[in-house]
């Protein structure tokens, strides 16, 4: 991603650039931090905070940073922090049902 966002900024297409360059860096940080939930010895509450940290210092600028956006008032930074927190809160939750009804399967 980081290439092709390089190349669309060479091509003068800096809206895609930065685009193209933030879904890498959110792909790269979701799927880099999914092993934080196979750290067995931490408890969910610990998986989730750390989760949620990572998730605060690259997703959260990237979003920012992104383009896709209008960051012309507080309103507009708000807006951005609101829905980061509500998709997150039903990401964790949708995968926390699902993998608790396997883990529940997987037991019985």
């Amino acid at each position: 991603m980081t290439a092709i966002g390089l190349a669309l900024f060479a091509q003068g297409k800096p809206e895609d650039a930065r685009s193209t360059l933030a879904v890498g860096v959110i792909v790269g940080a979701v799927s880099g931090a999914t092993v934080i939930y196979q750290v067995e010895r931490w408890s969910l509450t610990k998986q989730s905070l750390v989760h949620f940290v990572l998730m605060a210092v690259t997703v959260l600028p990237a979003l920012l940073l992104s383009g896709w956006f209008p960051l012309d008032s507080v309103g507009g930074y708000l807006a951005v922090v609101g829905i980061f927190l509500a998709v997150g809160a039903l990401l964790w939750g949708v995968m926390y049902l699902i993998f608790t009804r396997l883990v529940s399967k997987q037991r019985a």
